[in-house]
């Protein structure tokens, strides 16, 4: 069928380029292929001409869209993986890559939902439109589906326009009783989808809890729900099993059903992950025991077993019947929180040597409004900050308060252009600032000190972590340092945890006279 709607463009009335088959092929074929920016961005003014060319018929318009995205798609993975794995994007580097990938999805995504208006109308051009609406809503519905995912990358926000307009390609779906017809994605895809089942994929990524993941773990996270999504359970009935649900026709995203619909709607749909829960529970069983990945789970790169799985424990512990509660009870509060980013400014803060409130550095105030024993949430209204992230380490002092305390950025998600919230894990109220040195056959003085971070709470017995430049730790190297005339001997134990700047480490520890 998508062969005649090709075979009409000889015939068609309009002065744009592109209705020509030949010229069709001509651009795809003159796309750079050594050049990922280039190629999109011609592909994305080509969408933009389309969607200003109102004489264009719209069931030409699926065919030439539908092309140019599938010419894109080998773009789109290639600056997709430089966005993910690239150790050190500048800021402008990273929004460069951010806007051009979001821009793709966000006009092939317009266009696609023209023709979608046009398929409910009663001429010939609905007649075609028709014959390739699972396809029609299925891409649709993946294009947004990925305007979502890019915007979580950046932590929001997800607009809820979105989700208004994703429930109506739903809905259309539901209403031409295509909903579930099977089809290809694209040509190249492994195994079939259907419209509901892209309209489910976002909403599991929704309900995952994707505010507490880096980008490289989120699109892990999309990988592994893609994996085991024809495991989850959706339709217009709850169950006792039930843990999400959303209205279709409204523009909210899913709800936990802690906070149930008020009232039934024709688009009122539930989910819950079914087996997909306890199979996703036994390949992480399976990976904590040594074992690999299965041949059949496709992430989209190539991971060790180390970097997929705290990912994997993050999604079975979301889609668990029982979503992840809080570990310690939050208290209301409304008060102000000095904080300082990264582990040289709080190296400089805990240290003491110039004061309580060191000048010069870039101290940015928060408005902390709930805190618990575990940490605090709070609420930024000037996102000026291009280091925040989850991982991200942070020296706070509260207003009016004389000590420093050291946390961890552990959820963020941006609520408007600009203000955001972030969830902040405490790691210790008392740290020290010291200098540690490997424990080498060379004179003590001899050796370069490490700058590092001393956490003087919630240690196992007879050790001590430290917060440390990254790439410091090594199994095989001791570590030895000077504290108020007492010399402290380190026996590496194990990484606690490491990122881009900075590294926790546990050390059994000695002292010697």
């Amino acid at each position: 069928m998508l062969g005649s709607v090709a075979n009409m463009f000889g015939g068609v009335k309009t002065g744009h380029l592109l209705a020509d088959a030949k010229e069709l092929r001509r651009v795809i074929s003159e796309l750079p292929l050594d050049n990922a920016f280039k190629a999109l961005d011609e592909i994305d003014a080509w969408f933009e001409s389309l969607l200003a060319a109102h004489d264009f018929p719209d069931d030409q318009l699926f065919e030439v869209t539908r092309q140019l995205e599938e010419a894109g798609q080998q773009h789109v993975r290639k600056l997709g993986r430089d966005y993910l794995h690239s150790p050190r994007l500048s800021k402008s580097e990273e929004k460069r890559f951010w806007s051009i990938i979001s821009g793709f999805w966000k006009l092939a995504a317009a266009n696609y939902e023209r023709c979608l208006a046009h398929a409910s109308q009663k001429d010939k051009v609905a007649e075609h439109l028709q014959a390739v609406l699972p396809l029609l809503l299925s891409r649709l519905l993946a294009a947004l589906a990925a305007v979502v995912k890019w915007d979580q990358f950046r932590y929001g926000p997800v607009h809820s326009e979105l989700w208004l307009r994703m429930g109506h390609a739903y809905l259309a779906a539901v209403n031409a009783k295509v909903a579930d017809k099977p089809v290809k994605l694209y040509p190249n895809a492994s195994g079939m989808t259907t419209p509901a089942r892209e309209y489910l994929r976002v909403l599991v990524f929704h309900a995952s809890a994707m505010d507490s993941l880096l980008p490289l773990e989120i699109d892990l996270a999309e990988h592994l729900i893609h994996h085991f999504l024809p495991q989850f359970v959706f339709g217009p009935q709850s169950h006792p099993e039930s843990v999400c649900w959303i209205d279709a026709g409204s523009a909210m995203p899913p709800k936990r059903m802690a906070v149930y619909p008020t009232e039934l709607t024709p688009g009122l749909r539930f989910f819950h992950s079914g087996p997909a829960h306890a199979a996703a529970a036994a390949l992480l069983s399976d990976l904590e025991r040594g074992l690999e990945l299965p041949a059949d789970v496709h992430l989209g790169s190539a991971y060790p077993v180390k970097t997929v799985l705290p990912v994997l424990r993050h999604l079975v512990a979301n889609w668990s019947q029982v979503p992840p509660q809080r570990e310690h009870k939050r208290h209301r509060v409304k008060h102000r929180m000095a904080v300082l980013p990264g582990l040289v400014n709080a190296f400089v803060a805990f240290s003491g040597e110039f004061g309580e409130r060191p000048a010069g550095l870039p101290i940015e105030s928060w408005v902390v409004d709930d805190v618990s024993r575990g940490g605090f949430g709070a609420v930024l209204s000037e996102l000026r900050a291009d280091w925040l992230k989850v991982g991200a380490l942070i020296a706070m002092q509260p207003e009016g308060g004389e000590n420093w305390l050291l946390g961890i950025v552990r959820r963020y998600q941006r609520e408007s252009e600009v203000e955001a919230k972030a969830g902040v894990e405490s790691l210790s109220r008392q740290v020290v600032a010291v200098e540690v040195r490997p424990r080498t056959a060379s004179s003590y003085a001899a050796v370069a000190s490490i700058p590092a971070l001393w956490l003087q709470e919630g240690n196992e017995a007879g050790e001590i972590r430290l917060v440390m430049p990254p790439a410091t730790f090594d199994l095989r190297e001791s570590m030895e340092f000077e504290r108020d005339g007492q010399r402290y001997l380190l026996t590496p134990v194990a990484l606690a945890e490491h990122a881009a700047d900075y590294e926790i480490a546990r050390y059994r520890a000695l002292t010697a006279d």
